[in-house]
């Protein structure tokens, strides 16, 4: 990676770590292989997410879990023209519809339950993963896309994670969320060893992405969606201390691990947590210290000093409390719009940059909105000036405070523009 000016004529060079587009279901069909192209139309015709009635109505723009029949998903030139709007040069775009065989959306389907669902939802992965390297390359220069894995197969998985380097995915490998119940072992099992092998002798960036499934999205109760919204930030976090006390970064030191879509103003107070359970284990002079020895033994630095090696946050739509996150965390945080959800910033991410950064110093903006994501994803920022110099947003307009904000919810549902919302 290396670094280069994020300003191009008193513009920024906006870089979307977060966002999100599928292919129409189907639309799958001529990735997959023949041999699944029967029961496809079996499933196909049958296919339908409940999660498409939590957001009703004719805008593109849904809440996340709802938006996998978006059109804005597929639709290139549409996609081109609202990042265009939004002053948004690059993006790096996740996956969001439901590959075939998946019993719902990306962003809500379990783990696997049994080999015969696995074989079938992960050929669904790999035509996902066809269609995205395709699709990425209708506007090859703005888009970095992500790959999808599952980790039930570890051989299955590697080959995956070549395909997706060989194919110029970008923006890496989606790791799956292993939630509890899922059959799984944590990421800190010596199974996942080829995984973080493969990805660095690959030079693949991982993401692991808050997402809505997991233990709370079952069940009944008045607290059920207030947990599962709480946790959908928690679940992913744990790849950060699973994957340090498992001591993959002393022996992965090139990894690159991205943490999306979680906020970012916890983690300086995780890693203080952390540090205190490492120094415990490398006195050795009281319990704790001796129940996590044999880890501590495995690591050649500290949690913080691993995370600023090898973890970034993209923190998606900061909230103008996480404005000076860039002080405990430096330069390892990222901005993402989240486009298409309503949640996200579009179509005033405008507005939202403003909300958040206007007192951050310019050259700092420059890194989070962009100048990060360009070197963890390897856009080439040549190729982006032009962009930005035509639609990116200038610095003067960036550092004027918003007075005006847009209405929640009426004209839009992202966060940013709550006043006083603390965030996760």
């Amino acid at each position: 990676m290396t670094t280069m000016p994020t300003l191009v004529q008193n513009r920024y060079i906006v870089v979307s770590a977060d966002m999100h587009a599928g292919a129409a279901v189907y639309d799958y069909k001529p990735y997959l292989d023949s041999k699944w192209h029967d029961e496809f139309e079996s499933w196909a015709q049958s296919y339908y997410d409940p999660w498409y009635d939590l957001d009703p109505g004719d805008s593109p723009i849904k809440a996340g879990v709802a938006s996998g029949a978006s059109s804005v998903n597929w639709d290139s030139p549409r996609r081109i023209a609202d990042l265009n709007q939004d002053g948004i040069a690059g993006e790096v775009i996740f996956p969001n519809t439901a590959p075939p065989f998946f019993p719902s959306g990306v962003l809500t389907a379990y783990s696997p339950a049994s080999r015969e669902d696995y074989e079938r939802r992960f050929a669904g992965v790999k035509a996902h993963n066809r269609w995205m390297a395709d699709f990425c390359k209708d506007a090859a220069e703005r888009r970095a896309g992500v790959g999808q894995i599952f980790v039930n197969d570890i051989d299955d998985a590697v080959a995956e994670i070549k395909y997706i380097a060989e194919a110029g995915l970008r923006g890496g490998v989606l790791l799956p969320l292993v939630e509890p119940g899922a059959q799984l072992p944590p990421f800190y099992d010596p199974r996942y060893e080829p995984v973080w092998a493969t990805c660095e002798e690959y030079d693949v960036t991982i993401n692991h992405h808050s997402t809505a499934t997991g233990p709370t999205n079952v069940g009944v109760g008045p607290g059920l969606a207030a947990n599962a919204l709480i946790e959908s930030n928690f679940w992913p976090r744990r790849l950060l201390w699973q994957s340090i006390f498992a001591g993959v970064f002393a022996r992965y030191p090139q990894l690159r691990v991205v943490l999306t879509e979680i906020q970012a103003g916890w983690v300086a107070a995780q890693l203080r947590i952390l540090d205190g359970i490492y120094q415990a284990g490398v006195e050795k002079n009281w319990d704790v210290g001796k129940f996590v020895a044999e880890a501590v033994d495995g690591m050649t630095m500290s949690p913080t000093e691993y995370f600023h090696r090898n973890f970034y946050i993209c923190a998606s739509f900061m909230l103008p409390v996480d404005a000076d996150v860039h002080k405990t965390i430096g330069d390892r945080v990222m901005w993402g719009a989240d486009y298409p959800h309503s949640e996200g910033t579009f179509p005033w991410s405008r507005e939202a940059l403003r909300a958040t950064f206007s007192a951050v110093p310019p050259e700092t903006t420059a890194r989070m909105i962009g100048g990060t994501a360009a070197e963890v994803y390897s856009f080439d920022l040549d190729k982006l000036a032009p962009i930005a110099a035509e639609i990116g947003p200038t610095v003067d307009e960036v550092r004027t405070p918003l007075v005006d904000r847009p209405k929640v919810p009426e004209q839009s549902r992202c966060a940013v523009f709550i006043p006083g919302y603390p965030g996760f």
